[in-house]
């Protein structure tokens, strides 16, 4: 289950499954996980996700206009 996550993210952007809900949900979790590990140790806080990680988060968060 862990990867799971991962894999939704990852299949999302590559373009081997739709993006949608599941995906976003994916997305929440696995920044939750990863503002914990900030939160841990200072270590873990020049890690970030990729720039196609962050374009797809910006994509829940795009209005249509039309």
């Amino acid at each position: 289950m862990e990867s799971d996550h991962f894999q939704i993210v990852d299949m999302s952007i590559n373009g081997s499954r739709a993006v949608d809900e599941q995906t976003f949900a994916s997305l929440t979790i696995l920044t939750e996980r990863l503002e914990r590990l900030r939160k841990l140790d200072n270590v873990f806080s020049d890690i970030d996700f990729s720039s196609d990680v962050k374009k797809l988060k910006g994509r829940k968060n795009a209005v249509p206009v039309g």
